[in-house]
């Protein structure tokens, strides 16, 4: 992740790292929803039959949020993405 983020940052042409930006940001998104809701249901115990309703549930919202993620990642500018990527690094803590 880091990686990504300091290629493009120290990039002359931060554009031409928006697949891998764009790559990075579905990637966390799934990182998260798995995090935050599935690991959560786990953890409950919930029966199997509703975590596997909630697994694919959340991976149809992961696809839904990384495509839109994506056509806006893909039309920023360089400006825009250095703000998107200190972003990101700002929540890496």
């Amino acid at each position: 992740m880091l990686a990504v983020l300091a290629e493009l940052e120290e990039s002359g042409d931060p554009e031409a790292h928006r697949e891998a930006l764009a790559d990075l940001v579905a990637d966390l998104t799934e990182a998260g929803m798995d995090y935050y809701y599935l690991r959560a249901l786990k953890l409950s115990n919930a029966g199997q039959l509703a975590q596997q309703s909630a697994r694919l549930g959340i991976a149809g919202a992961v696809k839904m949020i990384s495509s839109v993620s994506r056509r806006f990642i893909m039309r920023m500018n360089g400006k825009e993405l250095l703000v998107v990527a200190g972003h990101i690094r700002s929540l890496a803590g």
